[in-house]
């Protein structure tokens, strides 16, 4: 319900303070603000975009926990929607967003909200199986025939 009010509050806010801020600055200067937030929120959501997958590869190759860097894509993400939509608000917000300070903050928020669940140990080297083996003295076995996956002929 929340989710739906906020919704519907969001586009009236964004319009009286384009109303607002556009009657105390100009048309010009508010048309321009509008454009630059878009050309800003499309280069972070290129280059955060980019920047974030490489690391998210990165820590799955080193078998690190991908969350960290994922968590920091969503939010550059985000940030880049919220510059791209016309509005002095999403603006605030996503400009926030991109702020170091901010986002180790609600990073930090979410880390304690979330559960992350792994599975191995994080002191195994990548490639190392850990297993048991019991050594058979090869004269106790039994005598083998061919496999079954080779042919003789007689």
């Amino acid at each position: 319900m929340w989710f739906l009010i906020a919704a519907l509050a969001l586009p009236l806010v964004e319009i009286a303070l384009l109303i607002q801020i556009g009657g105390l600055i100009g048309l010009w200067p508010t048309l321009a603000w509008i454009v630059g937030s878009g050309v800003l929120g499309l280069a972070v959501i290129r280059g955060e975009g980019a920047r974030a997958l490489t690391d998210v590869r990165l820590a799955a190759a080193e078998l690190r926990d991908p969350t960290a860097p994922m968590a920091r894509g969503a939010l550059s993400a985000l940030a880049g929607v919220l510059l791209v939509l016309p509005g002095f608000l999403t603006d605030i917000v996503g400009l926030a967003l991109l702020l170091q300070p901010i986002r180790a903050l609600l990073l930090r928020t979410l880390a304690r909200k979330v559960r992350v669940q792994t599975y191995g140990t994080p002191s195994q080297a990548p490639g190392v199986i850990d297993g048991e083996f019991h050594e058979i003295d090869a004269a106790s076995l039994p005598p083998r025939g061919p496999s079954g996956w080779t042919r003789h002929d007689h």
